[in-house]
């Protein structure tokens, strides 16, 4: 299935979007999302890119999407999988915790137009609190001064420029962040001031000074080239639970 934008989207663009969904064992969100995903995503191709899950998100998936491809966990290799099943021109990478900005596929091919323009992301908005806020800014601003930004972010692209940097580098995190730095080599990044709301799940179970700070150290750590076995490390110890690591140590829900 080749999708083009519908209703007044077809009639104003003729980009064809594909957005790709990382998941694993999301069903309780699945279906909601992809609900989501329709209502604010007409005639977007959406595609489910799974990591192995085990309760259920596949059956859930079932009709509400174009395409459920599945691959080994870790969301580089799901994210991969995914694009290179997709069709458009344009392709999405969201997470199903998140909540799109209205007329986000306009707002993405009206960035798009400029052929200079090989990709770009939106902002985040988490919920109303002081260290949210300043989660929120500072993910913006120093994103900006540092080239640094996340898959919270919605980071869209040309097809043809995720195939030329070869998609998402299969590291043990911070994968988005790889990807989006070879993509500014390869280009113009341009970003949207319309908001992605962010799930603030993960603040809420670990803690938001705890996370906030995490999250800080991690991006500081990698932008003087620490390791990423290192990252590793540190992030399997201070953001995650004992259901975010499979057997090996890996962390596989990031």
């Amino acid at each position: 299935m080749v999708t083009t934008l519908s209703g007044d989207s077809a009639k104003s663009v003729g980009i064809q979007i594909s957005i790709i969904v990382p998941v694993f064992n999301e069903a309780l969100l699945i279906r909601p999302f992809l609900q989501h995903l329709h209502e604010r995503a007409p005639g977007a191709e959406i595609i489910v890119a799974d990591g192995g899950s085990s309760d259920g998100t596949d059956r859930l998936a079932t009709g509400l999407c174009d395409r459920f491809v599945q691959s080994e966990p870790g969301r580089a290799r799901q994210m991969n999988t995914g694009a290179l099943a997709a069709r458009g021109e344009i392709v999405w990478f969201v997470h199903v915790d998140a909540r799109l900005p209205l007329k986000c596929l306009d707002e993405i091919s009206h960035i798009m137009d400029d052929p200079n323009v090989v990709g770009g992301y939106f902002r985040i908005r988490l919920p109303r609190g002081l260290v949210y806020r300043l989660t929120d800014s500072f993910a913006h601003y120093a994103g900006i001064l540092l080239r640094i930004r996340c898959g919270d972010h919605g980071i869209f692209c040309r097809r043809s420029a995720f195939l030329d940097i070869g998609g998402f580098p299969e590291v043990p995190l911070m994968e988005d962040v790889e990807f989006y730095r070879r993509l500014h080599r390869c280009g113009r990044v341009q970003y949207s001031e319309q908001r992605i709301i962010v799930s603030p799940r993960r603040y809420e179970a670990l803690g938001r000074t705890r996370l906030t700070l995490a999250y800080g150290l991690l991006a500081t750590l990698y932008v003087f080239g620490i390791p990423f076995s290192v990252l590793a490390r540190i992030y399997k110890r201070m953001c995650c639970d004992a259901r975010e690591v499979n057997c090996s140590g890996r962390v596989i829900n990031q």
